[in-house]
């Protein structure tokens, strides 16, 4: 099996992306740490990419609603 690569539409922000991951997953009570994570399940994988791309929108709202 091949290891999956993630690329960023922006290179520059790939470590701002990574810190944003752990945040969210810590808000959400996922215990996601630096290196392996196969012990965690898909469901809470998953949550945590769901919820990186609600509040990203979330965000883009606001910004796109002049607050």
């Amino acid at each position: 099996m091949s290891k999956s690569t993630n690329k960023a539409a922006v290179p520059e922000a790939m470590s701002a992306l990574e810190r944003f991951k752990y945040e969210v997953a810590s808000e959400i009570g996922v215990p996601l740490t630096d290196g392996y994570n196969g012990d965690l399940t898909s469901k809470q994988n998953g949550s945590v990419g769901g919820y990186m791309v609600k509040k990203m929108i979330e965000a883009q709202e606001r910004q796109m609603a002049g607050k």
